[in-house]
């Protein structure tokens, strides 16, 4: 059985059968998985003034590409530095969207001034075989699932820009995280 991320609901009860299916399911996603290799800037966009920035993530392979696009800044009068912008206030996922299976995940970002917005696209797992799933198997798998983001850098120049380089932190933050 698929892993199906909507179950079990608040306040459900739960079966061991159909809990073991998801942790096999899990696991086969984790099998599905493929080592991220290297990380390549496809393009960066100039968007017009006032637009939220935008970064867009896609796995091909085993490389990760993003596309940025950055607004362009209001001109000012000479001598004019302007006023600081609004901070970075926190992350929202506003979707997750299962792929067909064999699919690449995908993951569009944007930030709208306050929030960043992030958007996933994640493939359904192929059909798993039934059986049960040993602690022993599981946990040697979650050890393993670190390994295929060891290899994505961090975004180290900072920018001048205070929003983009908010963004930037919480990319190496997510980055780092999911190492173990």
């Amino acid at each position: 059985m698929p892993f199906d991320p909507a179950w079990p609901q608040n306040g459900q009860n739960i079966d061991a059968d159909r809990f073991r299916s998801q942790f096999a399911g899990l696991i086969d996603l984790i099998n599905q998985a493929s080592s991220i290799t290297s990380v390549v800037v496809d393009a960066v966009n100039t968007l017009p003034p006032g637009t939220p920035a935008t970064v867009s993530v896609n796995v091909v392979g085993t490389v990760l590409h993003f596309t940025f696009g950055v607004p362009a800044g209001v001109p000012g009068t000479p001598g004019d530095t302007g006023a600081p912008g609004q901070p970075f206030a926190q992350a929202v996922v506003d979707s997750v969207t299962t792929l067909p299976a064999g699919s690449s995940a995908t993951v569009s970002v944007s930030f709208d001034g306050t929030n960043v917005h992030f958007d996933f696209g994640l493939p359904q797992g192929l059909p798993g075989q039934d059986g049960e799933v040993l602690a022993s198997q599981l946990a040697a798998e979650i050890m393993t699932t670190s390994s295929n983001t060891n290899a994505v850098g961090t975004l180290d120049s900072p920018f001048g820009d205070p929003d983009m380089e908010s963004l930037r932190q919480k990319m190496n933050e997510l980055i780092l995280a999911l190492r173990r």
